[in-house]
């Protein structure tokens, strides 16, 4: 807090919030024989660095094609996109994966992981692809493997690991190369309702230290432990609101 030298009163500053997502007018359709399915029939949405946003909606609704679009694996027909104030359209698929690489990170219900590498190798493994040493990848994908608690599981292999602790594995590998969101297509769909909640309480914690989240989900209780809900039907958002709620203190790991 800050005081005028004029009236002695306080003067506040306003911090604006970065809009690390912003979407105007989207559309996006599907050719399908000789007939168009229209998935998003203009879409506004706009995500602020440090959210934590589910999005919700029956099969068909769209969020799955919006997920897709944010993560740039599909582009809109019609509207505009901007990362990070960056406009994405018409990228050429080196760009995009660029862009990719430097903003997203994708974690997906069926884990994603390679069966024959270790816990350790499969977080270590977009490091890899950016041309890091190995000891120096290796340390990185070790820390991100203690944030979530599989430090000492580090050279098991997923059939190995439990379908929560696959789950954290994907999480720490999303996480390793530091993306500035991290977009999560129904991370829980695959896991029982107990530790549905356990990786939910490590994606809080990985928020409250500030990384925007965008989850897709069909589970309510799931979407309420965010900090808002986004709901589609048929192509268009019927609904945005924030959850308030008293969160309790967010594990690192359990």
């Amino acid at each position: 807090m800050n005081f005028t030298k004029e009236s002695g009163k306080p003067r506040y500053f306003v911090i604006e919030l970065i809009k690390m997502i912003e979407i105007k007018d989207l559309h996006k359709s599907y050719v399908m024989g000789e007939n168009s399915l229209h998935v998003l029939k203009g879409i506004d949405f706009t995500v602020k660095e440090g959210e934590l946003v589910a999005i919700m909606g029956s099969s068909g609704s769209g969020k799955s094609t919006l997920l897709n679009i944010l993560g740039m694996l599909d582009e809109a027909d019609k509207g505009s996109y901007y990362l990070d104030g960056k406009p994405i359209k018409n990228l050429s698929e080196k760009i995009a994966a660029r862009y990719r690489n430097k903003f997203l990170g994708f974690v997906f219900q069926s884990f994603n992981l390679i069966t024959y590498k270790s816990a350790l190798e499969n977080v270590a493994m977009p490091l890899y692809y950016q041309g890091m040493k190995r000891n120096e990848r290796n340390k990185k994908a070790m820390r991100y493997l203690e944030k979530v608690g599989l430090a000492d599981w580090a050279t098991h292999l997923p059939n190995e690991l439990s379908g929560g602790q696959n789950q954290r594995v994907a999480i720490a590998r999303a996480l390793a190369s530091e993306p500035k969101v991290l977009l999560a297509d129904e991370p829980t769909g695959a896991l029982d309702s107990t530790t549905s909640y356990e990786v939910m309480r490590i994606i809080q914690s990985i928020n409250d230290e500030g990384k925007t989240i965008l989850i897709v989900t069909h589970e309510d209780d799931i979407a309420h432990m965010c900090k808002r809900i986004v709901n589609l039907r048929d192509g268009v958002i019927i609904k945005d609101s924030k959850i308030n709620q008293v969160r309790t203190k967010s594990a690192t790991h359990v």
